[in-house]
C-alpha cells in the first residue's frame, strides 16, 4: 500500500520540480529591460483613462464565488446520477442531505442580499 502512495509522491515531486526548474531557467534567460512605456497599463491598444487602481464592489466577487461553488456542486451530482441504481437508498438519502445543505446556503445568501447584482 505504501508503494502506491510513493509512486504518487514521486510524480508529485517530478511535477513540482519541473515547474520550478522551468521558472528558474526562464528567469535566467529572459531579457529584463523595464522602461516607462513597458510599465504602463495596456488595454486593447487604447490609452488608459484614469487610475488603474480602482476599488470594485465586493458584491461582484461574492456573486462570482457563489456561482463557482454551486457550479462545482453540480459536478458532484453528475457521477451520482450515473451510478444511482448501483448506490441504492443510502446514496439517495445522502444526496437529499447534500442538496438540503446547498439549498440552505442559497437561501442564506439570498436573505443576506449577496445575490443582488447592484
Amino acid at each position: 500500500m505504501n508503494a502506491d502512495y510513493s509512486i504518487i509522491g514521486i510524480f508529485l515531486l517530478i511535477g513540482v520540480g519541473f515547474v520550478l526548474v522551468t521558472f528558474l531557467i526562464a528567469g535566467l534567460l529572459r531579457p529584463h529591460r523595464p522602461g516607462k512605456v513597458k510599465l504602463q497599463s495596456y488595454e486593447c491598444g487604447e490609452p488608459s483613462i484614469g487610475s488603474s487602481w480602482i476599488q470594485y464592489n465586493v458584491g461582484y466577487y461574492i456573486f462570482a464565488l457563489i456561482f463557482v461553488i454551486f457550479d462545482v456542486e453540480v459536478v458532484f451530482l453528475f457521477p451520482w446520477a450515473v451510478a444511482f441504481r448501483k448506490l441504492g437508498l443510502f446514496a439517495l438519502v445522502e444526496m437529499f442531505i447534500f442538496l438540503a445543505i446547498l439549498i440552505f446556503g442559497l437561501v442564506y445568501a439570498w436573505k443576506k442580499g449577496a445575490l443582488r447584482w447592484v
